[in-house]
């Protein structure tokens, strides 16, 4: 059996060889599709791009349904599409911005009130229609554009590296983010896992692609829709073993999702899907998560499954690649490797293995290196000491993604209070605890770093233990002490503690990359490369700037047991670093409520959850 970080690697080599023919379309078609807008405008030159003239796409017969991967980028030459997008707290409306950058000049472009409603990407954004062979039209829609969506390099004098975040966050409590086309690159307008399927039967079709109006006039993007020739196929999942994991449909995955999730590995799985009951408890958010889905996927809540066919150039189910049982489709090639491939044979096993060619960890594209933090082999020598140096300042979310449950059959009779809680680091200051284990002891020693602007370690502390949890779909080393979670009743005193209190970090929600010192790649975005194993000897656990960590609370024990409470209104409390332990720059914004209201009768309880001022998501 693999080990988690050899299926980490293994996904992060077989993905890039499945985009390698889509990628090189892609840089010849911005030959024949330069921008040429009317008005001349400040800022980078946009233009629609399609990578291919047809794509094939299949709908199974166990979950009928098209996913409209149709391969059109929007491209930016002469200089970086780039556009900021805050809100001041949860009272206030989301607002974007371009960011301008000519020379050393910066200029700041507001766009219009209300365009953009949340983070997930510029909405309505692409017009697609859809004719049948007959010239009848069966389908007009509109997707929305996540500029950091799966990309590449156009020209080989682009720049090798993209500065931008690799997705657009989910987490309904999100304060801010970048998103980003760097120059000489593309980005796949595809809405990815936040799109719909839409039905559409076997047959060929004509599908037109354009850039609604509103974002060309404001961005200076000129009218070229591009038509691509569209086959559907019918599948079925009893096809045999034609058909690949990646390209089965969601039930299918399910099944063979299950040996993985045993494993652990799926447990901690990024933003995202649902995982199985038996999952573990680190289970990331996703978007539009049903109520009653378990996991620390991501550590959490539940979403669809990703696209049945096989996946290509579409956005990511979340920022941090790979952290997910349903892992998002990668990143175009660069182009170096592009060439290289198209010269062996793009789709031979040469061309994989060219595409393959340093996609080593903390690489998600083949070009971008992202070092990982590495624990030091020896425990701290020298007296500890806490210099007056840039800190962590770690603040919760309030919960998300609540609901209610019994015990199933693990604890018969009981009600529980489910929900997602998620603890970030707002910097300036990276979070660092390594863990060191002496000889035949079962607890680790814990150490807080800290580290001057130079990166140079110039200080650590105790800082309590590390333990190993042993249980399937855990099986690596927490943190304890990290964060608290509390029902309290009305008058906000305690009633119910949750039995979850230590944890294993993973940078797995962006919840503000604005901030400063804020890292838009951070390496440990999964128990892979966060959490060690069983016989480790240390451990090095990161949150990084801007970054936070999503625990769902689905399993009995770690829940709030409700079973005896009487109805009434309560608040779920998300309390940060509670014994004070870890070395912050602020300790008085640890705390975060929501409030909830219990009703119904014992086995059938149920939970209403207003709106967060602006934030209505339960």
């Amino acid at each position: 059996m693999m080990t988690r970080s050899q299926q980490g690697r293994t996904n992060r080599l077989t993905r890039p060889s499945i985009a390698i023919a889509a990628a090189v379309a892609v840089t010849a078609g911005v030959v024949a599709a330069a921008p040429d807008a009317k008005t001349a405008q400040p800022g980078p030159k946009l233009s629609l791009i399609a990578a291919s003239a047809s794509v094939t796409l299949d709908s199974w017969k166990e979950d009928p349904g098209v996913y409209l991967d149709l391969g059109t980028y929007l491209t930016s030459e002469n200089g970086a599409f780039e556009l900021k997008v805050t809100r001041k707290s949860y009272k206030d409306p989301v607002v974007a911005a371009q960011i301008i950058r000519d020379g050393k000049k910066t200029q700041t472009k507001a766009l219009p009130a209300g365009l953009v409603k949340d983070f997930s990407g510029l909405p309505d954004f692409a017009q697609i229609s859809v004719i049948d062979a007959a010239g009848k039209s069966v389908l007009e829609k509109t997707e929305a554009f996540c500029p950091n969506n799966a990309s590449g390099r156009v020209r080989p004098d682009a720049p090798a590296n993209s500065k931008y975040p690799q997705s657009c966050p989910v987490n309904p409590f999100t304060l801010g983010s970048v998103w980003g086309v760097e120059s000489g690159w593309a980005a796949n307008t595809y809405a990815g896992y936040y799109s719909q399927p839409v039905q559409l039967a076997a047959g060929t079709y004509t599908a037109k692609i354009s850039v609604t109006k509103k974002y060309r006039d404001l961005f200076g993007i000129a009218n070229k829709p591009q038509s691509i020739k569209v086959v559907v196929r019918e599948r079925s999942w009893e096809e045999g073993e034609g058909v690949s994991a990646s390209a089965a449909p969601p039930s299918a995955k399910g099944d063979a999702s299950k040996s993985a999730a045993k494993s652990g590995h799926d447990a901690h799985a990024g933003h995202g899907a649902a995982a199985p009951a038996s999952a573990s408890e680190h289970a990331g958010h996703a978007a539009a998560a049903p109520a009653a889905a378990p996991g620390h996927a991501g550590h959490g809540a539940p979403a669809r499954t990703d696209a049945p066919a096989a996946a290509t150039t579409g956005a990511g189910s979340t920022f941090n690649v790979g952290h997910g049982p349903y892992p998002p489709a990668p990143p175009a090639l660069p182009w170096a490797l592009k060439k290289q491939a198209t010269e062996k044979g793009a789709l031979g096993r040469q061309g994989f293995s060219a595409a393959a060619v340093g996609d080593r960890t903390g690489q998600t594209d083949g070009s971008r290196q992202a070092p990982g933090v590495q624990p030091n082999a020896k425990r701290p020598a020298g007296k500890a000491t806490v210099p007056d140096v840039p800190k962590p300042d770690l603040r919760s979310l309030p919960a998300y993604g609540i609901t209610v449950s019994d015990g199933y059959e693990d604890v018969p009779g009981k009600d529980y209070l489910a929900f997602s809680a998620n603890v970030w680091n707002a910097g300036p200051a990276k979070l660092v605890v390594d863990g060191f284990r002496s000889p035949g002891k079962e607890l680790m020693d814990a150490y807080q770093y800290f580290y001057d602007a130079d990166g140079k370690q110039v200080g650590y502390t105790p800082t309590g233990t590390m333990e190993w949890d042993p249980r399937p779909g855990h099986e690596h080393w927490h943190f304890t002490d990290f964060a608290s979670y509390r029902l309290l009743k009305a008058d906000q005193k305690e009633t119910v503690r949750s039995g979850k209190e230590a944890f294993c970090l993973a940078n797995t929600d962006a919840v503000d990359y604005t901030v400063k010192n804020a890292n838009w790649h951070p390496d440990n975005t999964d128990l892979s490369t966060a959490c060690g194993q069983e016989n480790s000897i240390s451990v090095r656990e990161v949150l990084d700037v801007g970054s936070g960590d999503t625990y769902t609370q689905d399993l009995p024990g770690q829940s709030f047991d409700i079973t005896d409470l009487p109805n009434g209104t309560y608040y779920i409390q998300v309390l940060a670093n509670p014994e004070n332990r870890l070395k912050e720059t602020n300790h008085n914004n640890n705390s975060a409520l929501r409030k909830v209201v219990l009703g119904g009768k014992k086995g059938a309880r149920t939970v209403k959850v207003p709106a967060h001022h602006l934030i209505d998501a339960n």
